[in-house]
């Protein structure tokens, strides 16, 4: 999840986002992508805005995503226009 800086442009962020959704094309552990903005009605996203899901299939793909090249390129990419970045790392349950 992404807390943007309030100069940040919503031009900038599409652009942002649109270059986070383009990692699956680069990064073949990358089993799904989702992303979305805050419509809670409750007001307690922080300043959270925007959700990004990705989805690898197990651990191993996750460890190899977080060093990938491409996937360094983007985080420093954000640099000058996220706040603050939540990651949470999770296997889901049925």
């Amino acid at each position: 999840m992404f807390n943007w800086l309030p100069a940040t442009s919503p031009e900038k962020i599409q652009e942002l986002s649109q270059l986070f959704a383009s990692l699956p094309s680069k990064i073949d552990v990358i089993q799904d992508f989702e992303w979305g903005t805050d419509i809670s009605v409750e007001g307690l996203t922080k300043g959270f805005t925007h959700c990004y899901i990705v989805t690898f299939a197990d651990e191993e793909g996750r460890n190899i995503y977080i060093p990938h090249p491409d996937h360094k390129a983007f985080g420093e990419s954000l640099g000058s226009y996220v706040e603050d970045v939540l990651v949470l790392d999770f296997i889901p349950t049925d």
